[in-house]
């Protein structure tokens, strides 16, 4: 999630809000304060948002894009608390135009608004010519929302505590995700309230899979603990699980997050845009994507 530099005439900022996706997801235990201990890999596939940042005296927003009109207005979305909270941090005086060029559907379970928020950090950062850490970026985000840190981070890895501590990962092979959400948004506090049972134990890999199908049958071997609850309030999550299992080549089916996104994992890029042109046809009402799994695994920026 590098932001472009900022233009030497126009003073702008582009930074890309890719999509976020749990592989696994465990929910490891539960703190006093109320809050989830989890234990998950989290990636980023090649396709998302885009949040453009442009210097001016006041800060302003404005949503754009095919689900533009998805997104809160003012104060009330995540970029514009992001920018407020930054522009407290670093008591920056001056402020920006901030567009937000929106695709990924909101409440979805793959970050789509965390990402936007990490983007509008990253963005200002560079914008504004702050001098933060990447680590402090994600400790600001970490008060935005538990996704927010791992967006700001922007590359794949372990994810434990509430959602703010990283561990690197081992190389990930080649492939790529057909991500399909039916339409219906799911509150993230909804589906944890809906779970019970006992808590899954951590789970993390050390050996690299030497390939899309070995990578799968890595995967087969953990869990989305909250798959059931966000189905239990969501049927339709069932049958998003059960159109992508049922697509030609399909390695692996999996919802990420609470939901309501599911996704497919494919070991070729023909395949996966092969199996996305199929649902499209089905289900015309879905937002489909066939995306690449983001490769850059180089561990921690600062």
């Amino acid at each position: 999630m590098a932001p472009n530099p900022p233009g030497a005439d126009t003073g702008s900022v582009t930074v890309r809000a890719c999509a976020k996706i749990n592989l696994y997801l465990h929910v490891a235990g539960k703190r006093a304060d109320g809050y989830h201990e989890l234990d998950s890999l989290i990636v980023f596939a090649g396709t998302g948002d885009v949040v453009v940042l442009e210097s001016a005296g006041d800060l302003t927003f404005n949503a754009a894009g095919p689900r533009g009109a998805d997104v809160p207005p003012g104060d009330d979305n995540l970029v514009m608390k992001a920018a407020r909270t930054l522009a407290a941090h670093a008591n920056v005086r001056h402020g920006a135009r901030i567009v937000l060029e929106k695709h990924l559907p909101a409440a979805s379970g793959i970050g789509g608004g965390s990402a936007d928020a990490a983007a509008a950090l990253i963005g200002l950062r560079a914008l504004w010519g702050l001098d933060i850490a990447t680590q402090e970026l994600c400790d600001i985000g970490l008060a935005l929302g538990a996704d927010v840190p791992i967006c700001v981070h922007g590359q794949a890895a372990f994810v434990g505590g509430i959602g703010e501590v990283f561990a690197p990962v081992p190389a990930l092979p080649p492939c790529w995700f057909v991500l399909a959400n039916p339409g219906v948004p799911v509150e993230t506090a909804r589906v944890f309230a809906r779970r019970t049972g006992a808590f899954s134990a951590p789970a993390p890999f050390r050996s690299s899979p030497e390939d899309a199908a070995a990578f799968a049958a890595l995967l087969r071997g953990r869990r989305n603990d909250l798959a059931e609850p966000a189905q239990a309030i969501a049927p339709v999550i069932g049958d998003a699980l059960r159109a992508l299992e049922s697509c030609d080549g399909a390695l692996l089916a999996r919802m990420s997050g609470s939901g309501a996104t599911c996704f497919a994992l494919f070991g070729t890029e023909a395949e996966a845009r092969a199996a996305a042109r199929h649902l499209r046809q089905r289900q015309s009402g879905w937002w489909i994507e066939a995306a690449p799994l983001l490769s850059d695994t180089a561990g921690f920026q600062g």
